[in-house]
């Protein structure tokens, strides 16, 4: 589970809303299926600053219902507010924020829906005509906006949704302040709800560093060619100081996460699985007890120095490996089973999905028994998937697949789920001496650094961190403002921002995140008193591509087309 940092510091506003949606969706959902199966037992990886915004949400809705304080969301804000916004373009950017949902999936069973929908497209056409629509428009259009955007176990078991959805229209400000009481219920409690599940022992937890960032790259921006030598590389160097904002992330995250859950994790799942010698080092040496990353990474190390090909049982895939003479486990992804669930099960009937993946696993094991004999050891299957965007693409958000998958999985006598702490004293552990830097998708960094766009994402950032750098050596700043300036630092130090830029995403997309990345650096800028340079005024990237689930996932490993 990751998201960037949607609040605007300039504004005070969250910029987007993914961060709340996919909390009352995809991490309730989930939090669900994990709780109705006693037999199921997974990793959930939270991003720290991903938590943080939650519990932020969490402070402000509780407070709002309370009369105690404001909602600084504006589309969650727009469903408890009075009137909507006057401005037309307000109201239009609102309406078409309300949209923002699959079509497929979140739009087209609900007719109400579907009918305001249509309207919003229409109004996108004749934008002269908003300032003709009545304030019950939009206040029936946020409302099903988040009807919609609640999880699938929530609308089935929550008595007060059925009624709402049954209505269908002309909703009233107290049923639309009821939604908001059952979204701050969500919100309030669900860190508490993976905390129970850790406590049961059916969750282990674990962390990414603090704001996501890419750490092969900064610590060594040329790591990007061990797995992509012809990769161009960004003209300003090397990232300023780069071990020792890694080591900031490595901290802070876990601060953060010991803040929200009680507990240090034993292990880190590496912001996008990117990982390097250097990079895994430093997690060593942090105490953390395992790693993780993505098939391509183990192909390439395993390739290194190597002429001939790897043996086709993909016995190698199926253990977990030493990094070196440390302690640290590394796992390696599936590529196969885990973009199964995440792309090619979307459409299918969850029971025979469920088929489909019992019976690759079942395959795995019987060959590994036929090499290995079936006393010692079986074979250790890692799957590691997105955590929130692949269900609104599955029917019910995916309530009947995964309901069946971990029952399926439970219950099957060859098959035993576990964490990865489950897995830390399995042998035998071959060391791997060397970890071809790269990521999980691919086994590159082709999604972050290597375009113009991306180099250029990358050359804006160095040049404010070499800015606040020099800020700071000036010591000028008071200890709350160092603190400020540093948290800001970190934010645009993130992923997501990078992962965006290219001509190979949605245009709207693109639009959104560039921007968004823009203001977090020129509120940097401000926060160290500096004038921000003029080019931070300029679109960065423009997208104009159609990616397999608009652009939010990848699949390991490159397809044709």
């Amino acid at each position: 589970m990751h998201q960037p940092q949607y609040l605007d510091g300039h504004t005070g506003e969250y910029a987007l809303p993914w961060t709340y949606l996919h909390a009352i969706k995809d991490y309730v959902d989930m939090a669900a299926h994990l709780e109705a199966e006693p037999g199921a037992r997974a990793v959930v990886n939270f991003a720290p600053i991903l938590l943080d915004q939650i519990e932020d949400y969490a402070g402000q809705v509780s407070a709002f219902l309370k009369g105690e304080g404001e909602i600084h969301d504006p589309v969650l804000a727009l469903l408890v507010a009075d009137r909507p916004p006057h401005e037309p373009s307000q109201r239009l950017n609102l309406a078409e924020a309300c949209t923002r949902a699959n079509r497929q999936r979140l739009i087209e069973p609900f007719g109400p829906y579907r009918l305001l929908a249509d309207m919003v497209s229409w109004l996108k056409q004749h934008p002269d005509y908003v300032s003709y629509q009545g304030d019950h428009f939009f206040f029936d259009l946020v409302t099903w906006y988040h009807l919609v955007w609640l999880g699938e176990t929530v609308r089935r078991t929550d008595p007060r949704i059925k009624p709402l959805m049954e209505q269908g229209r002309d909703f009233t400000p107290s049923q639309r302040r009821l939604l908001l009481e059952v979204i701050d219920e969500l919100l309030g409690g669900l860190l508490d709800r993976y905390r129970r599940l850790a406590d049961s022992g059916r969750v282990e937890l674990s962390f990414s560093p603090y704001a996501h960032p890419i750490m092969p790259l900064m610590l060594d921006m040329a790591s990007a060619h061990e797995a992509a030598p012809s990769a161009e590389l960004p003209l300003s160097g090397q990232y300023p100081d780069g071990r020792a904002r890694v080591q900031w992330h490595l901290q802070q995250g876990l601060e953060s996460f010991e803040r929200h859950f009680g507990r240090r994790p034993a292990g880190c799942w590496p912001s996008e699985g990117s990982v390097s010698d250097a990079t895994l080092a430093l997690l060593d040496e942090a105490g953390i007890r395992w790693s993780a990353s993505g098939e391509g990474v183990l192909t390439h190390s395993l390739r290194q120095g190597r002429d001939e090909e790897l043996p086709e049982d993909r016995d190698w895939l199926y253990q977990p490996y030493r990094f070196q003479d440390r302690e640290l486990s590394l796992f390696f992804r599936d590529d196969g089973l885990s973009d199964s669930i995440g792309f090619r099960y979307t459409d299918w009937h969850g029971d025979d999905a469920v088929g489909d993946f019992v019976h690759h696993l079942e395959g795995i094991g019987q060959r590994w028994n036929r090499v290995h004999g079936s006393q010692g050891r079986g074979a250790l299957v890692t799957v590691i998937l997105d955590g929130e965007n692949a269900w609104e693409y599955y029917p019910a958000n995916g309530y009947y697949f995964l309901s069946a998958l971990y029952r399926r999985l439970a219950e099957h006598p060859d098959i035993e789920l576990a964490t990865f702490a489950d897995c830390l004293n399995v042998s035998p552990r071959e060391s791997l001496k060397h970890v071809v830097a790269g990521s999980w998708v691919y086994g590159n960094f082709d999604t972050w650094v290597g375009s113009r766009d991306k180099n250029r994402g990358w050359e804006m950032l160095i040049q404010a961190k070499q800015c606040f750098d020099r800020v700071m050596a000036q010591g000028r700043l008071t200890e709350a403002q160092v603190e400020a300036a540093t948290r800001q630092l970190a934010v645009c130090e993130g992923s997501d921002w990078c992962w965006w830029f290219g001509d190979y995403n949605p245009a709207g997309t693109v639009s959104l995140f560039e921007r968004l990345y823009r203001q977090h650096l020129v509120h940097l800028y401000r926060l160290l008193g500096e004038a921000p340079p003029e080019e931070l005024s300029h679109v960065l990237s423009r997208g104009s591509g159609e990616p397999a689930a608009g652009g939010v996932m990848r699949q390991g490993q490159k397809t044709d087309g």
